[in-house]
């Protein structure tokens, strides 16, 4: 089975993250693709310029409409960036997609610095949308920020992760490539126990749009049957690949290889 992904993220204009990431990923790893816009920005690797937000109203109609159609797997959420936004998507997820894997990355800053989630928003992803997400896929900052502990360590990851279980999540991913150090270390912690992946660092200034494209490689896999382990298995290889290959565009945080190419079900 191909798998059906529902995307519901901002896009980038740079085509290195957000919908355009998102699409690339599920596309490579055969999986299709349907998308919900959110917001639309004005942006390259150097940072985001501008944001121009979809109305509600029009976010729940592109979901809705895909879903009573086209129907999804999976739906894997990005940049929300307000409550209202994010009450839509609990709304049209509760209503035409409860049963529905939802694949949670909490997108919050760009690398630039650029903030992408307003402040007031943040109590209404931790009260609508964790509880009902399948995973949610953190970064140390966005984790940080969700908890409102400081993460300075694995071990300090470890007892995050397992604080952001207990926030409703089935399974929590939390990404530690903000951390220091020649290992890069992911935790993912679910009601069954833990298991840490690890991988030496890559040094690049090519990392743009990784973690859409990890969790969106992760909804494919899940709209594709396979387990949550396996799943992000081969999305952390697809997305390592996808760095070392990188094609070295733009002055800034430049773009991934999203072209490269992994089995879909190895």
């Amino acid at each position: 089975m191909q798998g059906r992904v529902l995307i519901v993220a901002g896009s980038d204009s740079g085509g290195g993250a957000g919908i355009q990431a998102d699409l690339k990923a599920v596309t490579a790893l055969g999986a299709f693709g349907a998308t919900a816009i959110t917001a639309l920005t004005a942006q390259n690797t150097r940072g985001v310029f501008g944001v121009f937000p979809v109305p509600p109203a029009f976010l729940a109609q592109q979901m809705s409409l895909v879903l009573e159609d086209i129907g999804a797997d999976a739906i894997k959420t990005g940049m929300l960036h307000s409550a209202e936004v994010i009450d839509v998507v609990a709304d049209v997820h509760a209503r035409l997609a409860k049963d529905v894997p939802l694949v949670v990355d909490p997108v919050m800053v760009a690398k630039g610095g650029a903030p992408l989630l307003l402040p007031e928003a943040r109590e209404a992803l931790i009260g609508r949308l964790l509880p009902r997400a399948t995973l949610i896929t953190p970064n140390v900052p966005e984790a940080e920020v969700l908890a409102g502990q400081t993460i300075d360590s694995v071990s300090a990851m470890r007892r995050v992760a397992a604080a952001l279980l207990a926030l409703g999540p089935k399974a929590v991913l939390l990404k530690g490539g903000h951390l220091e150090g020649p290992k890069v270390t992911d935790v993912l912690v679910t009601a069954a126990g833990e298991q840490l992946f690890e991988d030496d660092r890559i040094e690049t200034t090519s990392t743009h749009g990784t973690g859409c494209t990890l969790a969106s490689a992760i909804a494919a896999g899940i709209a594709q049957g396979l387990g949550m382990e396996a799943a992000i298995t081969r999305a952390r290889r697809y997305l390592r690949l996808a760095i070392q290959k990188a094609p070295g565009l733009g002055h800034g945080h430049g773009p991934l290889n999203h072209a490269v190419t992994v089995a879909p079900f190895d």
